[in-house]
């Protein structure tokens, strides 16, 4: 394994990432940056990027704060209708439809490991942390950063009590994963709609993590974008690029290579929205209480017949227990670095 610096059009790039990623610019002694993340949804960012206590907290159109793990809605369809999100009005099941709701942790090229934080309470973003340090995904050649929008469905939860039987493992114990693939680069925190194509079945430390492939709805292409073979005759090497992305993203920190189900082969369309319709059921026990989620927060403020609802007032409070926002902490030189690796 080698690394050396990479040219500077990279170094640009996440230069970009370093100022937010986000859209928006603060003022020292900002209290706070606001900005809309499309679809109605608004979000907050408190104290400064690049910092062990930045978080995204997340707003409806109505200006309250929400949960995006539990609050945003899993089908589309049911943007406008909350009571649809636990089965109190079922959906047309005859009109079943393939749109599905993205929250956007991570911009396409950008190395910061965002992610919903599913142990805080309202579950805002942050940059997760290994051994005290912000992490940074490697660039593992020829990659920089996340090769795809990267993000989470709400209202799923991969259950690791839950042994799949497609994998042999249990759930990671997060919201299911997703790779968007469209020309847009997306900010942090975006929430956009979705059209479900296929999956990869990663095996992560003895874990299931799933891996949607997507495309957003937005896309000026979206319409030649059906099913997984889509991705592979219109976008030639994507997805064996995919595979090898997340084989070797850990190498760098001394891991092992990652492992698959199915050979490291794509599932099509019908059998990823299978996998979503059981993680939103296990979702649906988590946020009910019919299920032990141990450390998890299942804090939220609009999910009918949770015992984990509360008031905006508590909502409110649990925001600005967080330092107001500031300006973004430089990041790590060692972050610019590219790796090399062939499998002996």
């Amino acid at each position: 394994m080698s690394s050396k610096q990479k040219p500077g059009l990279f170094r640009q790039w996440f230069a970009r990432d370093s100022n937010g990623g986000t859209g928006t610019t603060t003022s020292a002694g900002s209290s706070k940056s606001r900005r809309s993340n499309g679809m109605g949804y608004g979000v907050e960012e408190r104290s400064s990027l690049n910092s062990l206590e930045y978080r995204i907290f997340f707003k409806n159109a109505k200006g309250e704060y929400i949960s995006p793990f539990h609050d945003i809605p899993l089908y589309a369809d049911e943007e406008k209708d909350s009571t649809g999100c636990l089965g109190i009005r079922p959906r047309n099941q005859a009109k079943e439809q393939n749109v599905f709701n993205m929250v956007v942790e991570v911009p396409r090229w950008t190395n910061a490991k965002m992610e919903i934080n599913t142990k805080d309470p309202l579950n805002p973003i942050k940059q997760d942390i290994k051994k005290g340090k912000l992490r940074y995904v490697a660039n593992v050649f020829p990659h920089k950063g996340y090769i795809w929008n990267y993000g989470a469905l709400p209202q799923t939860w991969e259950d690791p009590k839950h042994i799949d039987p497609n994998t042999g493992f249990g759930g990671d114990n997060d919201p299911i994963d997703v790779c968007e693939i469209g020309s847009k680069v997306c900010q942090r925190g975006e929430v956009i709609k979705v059209k479900i194509l296929g999956t990869l079945a990663l095996i992560d430390e003895g874990e299931t993590d799933w891996k949607l492939i997507v495309i957003n709805v937005d896309d000026p292409d979206a319409a030649n974008y059906n099913n997984i073979d889509d991705v592979r005759r219109l976008k030639p090497d994507y997805l064996e690029s995919t595979v090898h992305w997340f084989r070797t993203y850990k190498i760098p920190d001394g891991k092992p290579e990652n492992q698959f189900a199915f050979n490291g082969e794509f599932k099509d369309k019908d059998f990823a929205v299978e996998i979503i319709k059981t993680t939103h059921k296990y979702w649906k026990a988590l946020v009910t209480k019919k299920t032990d989620g141990g450390p998890i927060s299942c804090t939220n403020t609009t999910v009918p017949n949770s015992p984990f609802q509360c008031t905006q007032a508590a909502a409110k409070a649990i925001v600005e227990a967080t330092p107001p926002c500031g300006n973004a902490v430089p990041v790590p030189n060692e972050v610019d670095k590219w790796f090399y690796y062939q499998k002996n």
